[in-house]
């Protein structure tokens, strides 16, 4: 692993390490940021029947959480982010995450909600490769509990954020490939202290933070140094030009009228993205990310990295065709 990194940043790559914490030790982190790695996403959800931590909630998690975000200051310049798959049991947590993330805003600077999906159930859908049908079952995304909510939208997870952030608002998106208003991948800056978030970045703030960064060094920017990340008092200098950022430059000048210590307090960026993974429509057809983060390559071709496990069993991506009593009352939906 260590050379796999060391790799990729000898190309001029950022290597960013997804990891589910497990096998990291100081010791071992020290060797990966030594090779050259950049930053790490944690994956941390109660699903995931961890050793010593089964049946924990998502906000007992934090505490795990607050283990690995703390590791990485201690041996410091590493970014840290954390994923969660948000179920139908789990929705309701999201807004206790994103506090604990405020607290620790100084150390933990993305935050990562992914909608859960699976594959349709057989007894909608035949699946085929080409023109063969085939099983889906070996699919590991294709085995599902039959209670678990399959229609969790990035809306949604808007909304639950919203009960305790009323003015909580994304700046940017990737919509979908069959469903043009759906929101895939959505973004959210937020700028502020442990005890005060001043307001969130609008559209022009990440335009020309995206521009700018693709003209000075050719590629976009992902996974920013934590240097930059505390840097929200120079970011403020382009609040005549962001509607997001005039908001949160009249909140922090407010802030700090009442008290003007927080003038001397550090002003960190934080990110909240909320994933929608791919949808299969009521027509068979799937919902894809339209220009995927994630994409990957195999057998030198571009390919949605969600779906590799089609690629590597059936040589394709797989097509799902309704079954006939499905098909017909699609017809007369759309009829």
């Amino acid at each position: 692993m260590v050379e796999i990194v060391r790799l990729i940043a000898h190309d001029g790559l950022k290597p960013i390490i997804n990891t589910n914490g497990l096998s990291l030790t100081k010791d071992f982190l020290r060797e990966l940021k030594k090779a050259g790695a950049a930053g790490f996403t944690f994956h941390v959800d109660s699903k995931q029947h961890r050793p010593h931590w089964k049946g924990k909630t998502e906000i007992e998690l934090n505490e795990l959480r607050l283990r690995y975000a703390e590791m990485l200051a201690e041996v410091g310049g590493l970014s840290c982010a954390f994923n969660s798959t948000v179920y139908g049991d789990t929705l309701e947590y999201i807004p206790n995450i994103v506090e604990w993330g405020q607290k620790d805003i100084d150390i933990v600077h993305v935050l990562v909600f992914i909608a859960f999906r699976a594959a349709a159930l057989e007894q909608q859908f035949d699946y085929y490769a080409g023109p063969e049908r085939v099983d889906m079952g070996p699919i590991v995304y294709s085995t599902v509990d039959e209670e678990q909510r399959l229609d969790i939208l990035s809306n949604d997870i808007i909304e639950v954020i919203r009960t305790r952030y009323p003015d909580f608002e994304p700046c940017a998106y990737l919509n979908g490939t069959e469903k043009a208003d759906s929101l895939k991948w959505l973004m959210t800056g937020r700028i502020g202290t442990k005890k005060n978030i001043y307001g969130y970045v609008g559209p022009k703030f990440m335009e020309l933070a995206q521009t700018s960064h693709h003209f000075l060094r050719g590629r976009y920017l992902a996974y920013t140094k934590p240097e930059v990340q505390r840097r929200g008092k120079v970011m403020l200098l382009l609040a005549p030009l962001d509607r997001g950022m005039s908001g949160i430059a009249r909140n922090y000048i407010r802030a700090v009228g009442k008290s003007p210590i927080n003038l001397f307090k550090p002003l960190h960026f934080q990110s909240i993205m909320i994933i929608q993974p791919a949808d299969v429509l009521c027509d068979g057809m799937v919902n894809m990310c339209d220009g995927c983060p994630d994409i990957t390559v195999w057998n030198d071709r571009l390919v949605w990295s969600c779906r590799l496990e089609e690629q590597m069993k059936f040589g394709c991506f797989v097509r799902a065709v309704p079954k006939q009593g499905i098909r017909q009352l699609y017809e007369i939906v759309r009829g």
